[in-house]
């Protein structure tokens, strides 16, 4: 009945108004648990809100970069857009996919790719276009790009267009996408994904693979040995098995992580060092600004739908 004297004894956290959580708790959550605290949070508050861009990519289990902070709702277009109590609205009369999850409304996964890629840096659209067609496998990048193309408002349309033409399935983590980016604007040529190996009755997946040069890839690095995935000893035990088996097949495997891929000059010099060599001209205006946006926010782990997960 007075949450304000646990919010001053620091045993509880002010949410937004009305709304709290055990401050211990909270302070647990990595940031993009927090941003989806928040959309639960504002849920409660308007149970009617239909959440879009990065308010809907929480629900859906879609790539969320640190802690937006933001919370996102859909209006219609005889309405303001505004921000207010971090609630930000946004007035629109296209048409876009309405989709419900435990009792929440939001635009569907192609929809909120689309609008992320109109929006938001090209690297992060390319991850929320990946992650749309993970989770709704009978979409293609051209379906993509065909409903963007569509949309009456033209108002990042040229922006979308490198993200959603790229987009795909076989791109199984952010940081394969926004990996796939790097490459592509350090000049590098293409890879193949998920390249499927057979050796000693095992089959291994290499993230990619470059064929003119033998050359593999993974995209894991610091992720992979924090203790999300089990004892760190015992993944790098298997971890060193896997690649024994892939350079049965492959000449090198190269491995980086994060912070190697968004501040760019160690995945170029990983690469460099591996003898593959750039085919074009570096992009530096897109590798700078991706360097400044997402280096400092590791990415969290995408999957099946987030919605319903935090309360």
């Amino acid at each position: 009945s007075h949450p304000e004297r646990g919010v001053a004894k620091g045993e509880l956290v002010k949410v937004r108004h009305g709304v709290y959580a055990s401050a211990a708790l909270w302070r647990s959550l990595p940031p993009w648990e927090k941003y989806l605290a928040r959309v639960h949070a504002a849920a409660l508050v308007h149970p009617d809100a239909i959440f879009c861009l990065e308010s809907a990519a929480a629900l859906l289990g879609m790539p969320i970069f640190g802690d937006p902070v933001d919370v996102h709702m859909l209006v219609p277009a005889k309405r303001s857009s505004r921000l207010v109590a971090g609630v930000r609205t946004h007035r629109s009369s296209e048409d876009r996919t309405i989709v419900e999850i435990a009792g929440l409304a939001m635009t569907g996964p192609e929809d909120t790719a689309v609008d992320l890629a109109r929006l938001r840096h090209p690297a992060i659209g390319l991850a929320a276009a990946d992650a749309a067609l993970r989770i709704a496998p009978a979409s293609s990048a051209d379906a993509l790009t065909r409903m963007s193309e569509a949309r009456i408002s033209s108002r990042g349309r040229d922006i979308a267009r490198w993200p959603l033409a790229r987009a795909t399935a076989k791109s199984e983590t952010t940081i394969e996408a926004v990996s796939r980016a790097v490459i592509e604007w350090l000049g590098f040529p293409a890879p193949e994904l998920q390249v499927v190996f057979r050796s000693s009755g095992k089959e291994d997946r290499a993230d990619f693979v470059w064929t003119h040069i033998n050359l593999g890839g993974e995209a894991d690095g610091d992720l992979k040995y924090d203790g999300r995935y089990g004892d760190a000893r015992e993944v790098l035990r298997r971890q060193t098995l896997r690649d024994r088996r892939l350079r049965t097949h492959l000449r090198a495997v190269a491995h980086w992580g994060w912070t190697d891929a968004t501040t760019v000059t160690p995945l170029r010099d990983i690469l460099a060092g591996a003898g593959l060599r750039a085919i074009a001209p570096e992009q530096t205006a897109h590798l700078h600004s991706l360097r400044r946006l997402l280096a400092p926010h590791a990415p969290h782990l995408t999957g099946a739908s987030a919605a319903g997960r935090v309360h």
